[in-house]
């Protein structure tokens, strides 16, 4: 079988995620080659959702009829509000603007992880993307979440910003976190 297994969640037709910080979709190709079907997907670099357009405009057309909706450009409009709100108002609000799913991917900003950056974390305003990631889960308690980033995140600030990650993850709900390091040359890719 080609499904992926998480105790009792299976992905494959008939399941949903959202891609975040979607790039050019490698996520959404994945999750797509297993059956599962994308319901929102919000990436904010021009060129990227060009190309992240022409390459699901026809697996995932419903995405582009209403792209403000389900193809967003600022997952922040979504996760954040212009005036001060209950965070319960907060929730509805992204409720309202991200259909139920069953599985969260997002390839959050790597530049304040980075080795080769200037290793500011959550200092870094893309550093603090992650916690809209945070807002999506208390929201909508997706049965499973796959985050991506560089191998850097694990020992960023001593190992601090991973221990963040995990303990708000734990908090939200998705206490078994796994966490691996994958080399594209262990795979005979660049």
């Amino acid at each position: 079988s080609s499904d992926v297994c998480s105790s009792d969640l299976k992905v494959g037709k008939g399941s949903t995620f959202i891609d975040l910080f979607a790039g050019v979709g490698g996520f959404h190709q994945a999750f797509h080659n297993l059956g599962a079907e994308c319901v929102f997907a919000s990436e904010w670099n021009p060129a990227a959702r060009e190309t992240y357009r022409h390459n699901f405009r026809n697996i995932s057309p419903h995405l582009f009829r209403d792209e403000d909706a389900f193809f967003n450009r600022d997952i922040t409009e979504v996760t954040q509000s212009q005036k001060r709100i209950s965070k319960a108002d907060l929730l509805d609000q992204i409720r309202d603007r991200i259909p139920e799913f069953d599985v969260l991917c997002a390839g959050f900003p790597c530049q304040p992880f980075s080795q080769a950056g200037h290793k500011l974390g959550f200092d870094d305003e893309r550093g603090n993307l992650f916690f809209d990631i945070e807002k999506i889960l208390y929201a909508r308690r997706p049965r499973a979440i796959f985050l991506e980033n560089v191998r850097h995140l694990l020992s960023h600030d001593n190992g601090n910003t991973i221990k963040e990650i995990r303990g708000r993850l734990k908090k939200a709900g998705y206490g078994d976190v796994f966490e691996f390091v994958v080399k594209a040359s262990d795979h005979g890719l660049p």
